[in-house]
């Protein structure tokens, strides 16, 4: 029996996770799938390479390459811990740069997806808010009084329901006339395990679906509908109410709880029915997550863009 038909259809937006998933149930690792975990004190590392369109569609997620950055500092107030984190998702963000092969000089453009009136889906444009933006300064000064600075902007475009344009449209007829090499795109997700929302982050070279964390999927920002190379970077915030339900039915199973044999799917439709089916959870604590984390992936994206500024620089630009 199927998950799906265990206990319905729970969504990820995470590559580490619907990889475990399937290789749980499959008890083998998935062909066409490369994944390793490093360890960096109290944070993990874990890189997902998916290499063939046959193993994209086993784990719902498009070919390409995926780094997870765990750390249970994200959801903790040391400020300390947070900068650490910091600097470890600025490392892989700048291996990820580098692997497009783009100089230092390069252009970017920052895209801070989300509603900004929704504390949970306000992380892109609360990271917006904190990038160091150079383009405009840039433009008109020699290249000795740069500094190691890349030309960089930054745009929250919004979320349809406000604009009443798809974030595509907007983003596309901005590379239009900016002509960035690059773009690093920021926006909220959705995970399987509660105990990921706010402690993980996702980088990819695959690029994002606009709502994709609240299963509400727009035109996608990638690198073949954009026409410059993409990379996504999203923290899940919000988990399913199913996912909730799940796990308790299955600690109680596991526990023996019940001598009753129920089908999990029957019981999950019961307790969410009628209004409740797409209900979204986030932690009590969000606004104060979004901050600090807001801060961290800011840095982590400046120090990543400017090679001529130190974390210690980035830090104090951000307090």
């Amino acid at each position: 029996m199927t998950e799906e038909q265990t206990w319905g259809e729970i969504r990820t937006d995470l590559a580490v996770e619907t990889h475990q998933f399937v290789a749980g149930k499959s008890g083998s690792s998935v062909p066409g799938v490369e994944s390793q975990t490093e360890e960096k004190g109290k944070i993990k590392v874990t890189r997902v390479i998916i290499q063939t369109p046959e193993a994209g569609q086993a784990l719902g997620k498009k070919p390409g390459y995926y780094v997870t950055v765990e750390s249970s500092a994200l959801r903790g107030r040391d400020k300390d811990e947070l900068e650490e984190v910091a600097q470890v998702i600025a490392e892989e963000l700048r291996a990820f740069i580098q692997g497009f092969r783009l100089t230092d000089e390069a252009s970017a453009l920052v895209v801070g997806l989300g509603n900004w009136n929704a504390t949970p889906d306000a992380l892109g444009p609360k990271v917006v808010e904190k990038v160091l933006v150079t383009r405009h300064l840039l433009q008109n000064s020699p290249p000795e009084k740069q500094g190691g600075l890349r030309p960089v902007c930054a745009i929250s475009p919004g979320v349809l329901g406000i604009t009443g344009v798809e974030t595509k449209e907007i983003v596309a007829g901005i590379i239009d006339r900016v002509k960035p090499a690059f773009v690093v795109v920021v926006d909220a997700l959705a995970s399987r395990s509660t105990d990921r929302m706010g402690s993980t982050v996702q980088i990819a070279n695959t690029g994002i679906n606009p709502g994709s964390g609240v299963g509400n999927r727009r035109l996608g920002l990638t690198a073949e509908s954009l026409g410059v190379p993409v990379i996504a970077v999203g923290v899940p915030t919000v988990v399913e109410a199913r996912t909730i339900v799940h796990d308790a039915l299955e600690q109680i199973s596991g526990l023996g709880g019940t001598s009753v044999r129920v089908q999990p799917k029957v019981v999950i439709d019961r307790v969410l029915s009628p209004y409740f089916q797409d209900l979204i959870v986030t932690p009590k604590e969000i606004d104060v997550l979004i901050g600090d984390i807001s801060r961290a992936l800011a840095g982590a994206i400046n120090i990543a863009l400017h090679p001529g500024v130190t974390a210690d620089e980035v830090f104090r630009y951000l307090d």
